[in-house]
């Protein structure tokens, strides 16, 4: 098992190859305020940006605060989100964290890990997503394609969200948290895919462990 300083020198390495590869934009999720995009982030599991855009343009105009997505019967709402998947559990959590909003914070959104985590539907992946995106605050976001590379890069032997973003944490300055786990989530994306990962346009591919695939 290779040890921290092995591990660091290749996750920096990665950074420093791929950091000019991809888009700086903070997340492809569109917003306004750090309420619609954390509403986004809750839509996004096991959903793709493209989709959780297209809904939030009419849900945005609809819901503009956590009042109001309060005042919408559930039914409604589940109906509005439908298009994401797993829309009862998102309908719940979304009004979960809205009356969280208004009962702890007076319907602003927290800009501190510890505040956020209070919030009913809401965990460190989304927390990191609003807290990286709005405030600049370092984290990283373990999304499908981080925790996938994470591991094909040899850079964390878990499975777990958690210890995987302890794991990165380890190894990056801080200052390259937030935009180290975007990066990965890029190029799982586009080129280090999950059943079929395209080897042949992957600039990494020479620090990979699993090369010899």
């Amino acid at each position: 098992m290779e040890n921290v300083r092995v591990k660091g020198k290749r996750a920096n390495r990665i950074f420093e190859i791929l950091d000019p590869l991809y888009t700086y934009e903070k997340t492809a999720l569109r917003y306004e305020s750090a309420f619609q995009l954390l509403v986004a982030a809750i839509l996004s599991a096991q959903c793709t940006d493209k989709r959780v855009n297209e809904v939030t343009a009419s849900l945005f105009r609809k819901y503009k605060t956590p009042q109001d997505f309060l005042r919408a019967p559930i039914s409604e709402l589940e109906e509005d989100i439908k298009p994401t998947g797993f829309f009862r559990n998102k309908a719940k959590s979304i009004k979960g964290c809205s009356q969280g909003l208004v009962d702890l914070y007076g319907g602003e959104v927290p800009s501190t890990m510890e505040d956020m985590l209070k919030l009913p539907g809401v965990g460190r992946k989304t927390a990191n997503v609003v807290l990286g995106a709005v405030f600049g605050v370092p984290g990283i976001v373990v999304d499908t394609h981080v925790r996938r590379l994470a591991f094909r890069l040899g850079l964390s032997e878990s499975q777990d969200p958690g210890r995987i973003e302890k794991d990165l944490e380890s190894l990056l300055p801080r200052e390259r948290w937030r935009r180290f786990s975007d990066i990965l989530i890029y190029h799982g994306r586009e080129v280090c895919k999950a059943r079929r990962p395209a080897h042949a346009r992957c600039a990494v591919f020479k620090l990979c462990p699993s090369n010899d695939i």
